[in-house]
């Protein structure tokens, strides 16, 4: 089936810099070293990462991460436990948020 985004287009990613090495450089320099076992390990840092690729709804960084995090240990029930930490989040964000539709349905309403 074809669709918008296909996966074989990750393993391209490295070529974005073709037009710009120097910032892609920068740019790899950067992710590898945040990725780099610190205070968090790369595992913890592999589980954020799911977190967030679902966040903000990436395939490619989906098929990424689900992948390191298997690679580096996790289990589908930390995963999922991930997953529903940031559903949680989101959700509450737009929750939240209401607050201020209230205050100026409030306001309007007088």
């Amino acid at each position: 089936m074809e669709t918008y985004y296909d996966p074989k287009d990750l393993g391209s990613f490295a070529e974005i810099g073709k037009d710009a090495p120097e910032l892609a450089g920068k740019f790899f320099d950067y992710y590898n070293e945040v990725f780099a076992e610190g205070d968090l390990t790369e595992r913890e840092k592999a589980l954020i990462a799911l977190a967030v690729a679902h966040t903000v709804q990436c395939p490619y960084c989906i098929d990424a991460y689900t992948r390191a995090c298997l690679e580096k240990g996790s289990h589908l029930g930390e995963m999922t436990e991930a997953l529903h930490v940031v559903t949680a989040i989101r959700g509450g964000a737009s929750l939240v948020h209401g607050v201020q539709m209230r205050k100026i349905a409030e306001k309007l309403s007088l």
